[in-house]
């Protein structure tokens, strides 16, 4: 059996929401909204955030921070 390794994905500050969250899923990821769990928001902290339902990973590109 294949264990599927959830992803990474690096985000700008342009793809969080005002609050400084991210959604999930989201269209960087490569999901479908009607084929996965439901839309749930993530604080984004500075070591980045994981989905608890796909376990996606978000963090900040390099050398980019989030709004504060």
């Amino acid at each position: 059996m294949n264990a599927r390794v959830p992803p990474v994905i690096e985000l700008s500050p342009d793809d969080l929401t005002p609050k400084g969250e991210i959604y999930c899923p989201h269209p960087k990821a490569g999901m479908q909204r009607w084929d996965t769990h439901p839309r749930v928001f993530l604080h984004m902290t500075e070591e980045g955030v994981m989905c608890p339902y796909c376990g996606t990973r978000y963090r900040m590109k390099p050398g980019q921070s989030r709004p504060r």
